[in-house]
């Protein structure tokens, strides 16, 4: 809900939360005021348009401090009279935050009250369900950690049963001497063999063959 409203012959269009500044009214910071000349109220899709005001509207600020503007230079010349007059001025302002725009009986910042109060609650719904859910985690990860200590002495147990047949095994084939696969040789076979000259007949002889003369040459003739 917005609304426009008129102070020192201007307007300005305001909501709840909004700070302005406007020209000096009778009021000490702190203070709240009400600010009846509404023009125009808009709630949404509906509007109420004052002629000039509206009657049941209005609009309460306080007042945040007070404060100046900038400075304005006012320069009066009069030609051929040698008159020349330098002016100087700042207005004084006021800050204000609007608090409520009210419309009959409906309130802007009741309105805003209750989203709020909507917005929190709900937002503690979700905060209290993923405390639970965190909570229902741990509870699942103590429960899993347990699980996995108590079948680790179970796993060791089990495989040191099965090392001791393993190490008996070993000890058995350590204390056994070593039995070789491969054959001594024999006599026969590492006795080398002799060449027999075969004669016509095929029957082997015992003498060995005898080498042929060499020839002379002219040399030694």
């Amino acid at each position: 809900m917005y609304a426009v409203i008129e102070t020192g012959g201007k307007q300005y269009r305001v909501e709840v939360g909004t700070e302005l500044e406007v020209e000096l009214l009778q009021a000490e910071p702190g203070d709240n005021i009400t600010l009846d000349r509404v023009l125009l109220v808009s709630d949404g899709d509906e509007s109420t348009i004052g002629r000039p005001v509206i009657a049941d509207a209005a609009v309460e600020a306080e007042v945040v401090r007070l404060d100046r503007g900038e400075k304005l230079i006012s320069f009066k010349y009069r030609p051929k009279a040698r008159s020349r007059v330098k002016k100087g001025h700042r207005q004084e302002l006021m800050i204000l935050r609007i608090t409520d725009v009210k419309l009959g009986s409906k309130s802007a910042a009741a309105d805003r009250r209750t989203a709020e109060a909507a917005a929190k609650s709900e937002r503690q719904r979700l905060e209290e369900a993923a405390a639970k859910q965190a909570a229902e985690d741990a509870a699942l990860a103590a429960k899993l950690a347990k699980a996995s200590a108590a079948k680790a002495p179970a796993k060791e147990s089990s495989a040191k049963a099965d090392s001791k047949p393993a190490a008996r095994t070993t000890a058995k084939a350590a204390a056994k001497p070593a039995r070789s696969t491969t054959k001594a040789p024999t006599a026969k076979a590492d006795a080398p063999k002799t060449p027999r000259a075969k004669t016509q007949s095929g029957a082997a002889d015992a003498k060995p063959a005898t080498k042929p003369k060499p020839r002379a040459a002219k040399k030694d003739e």
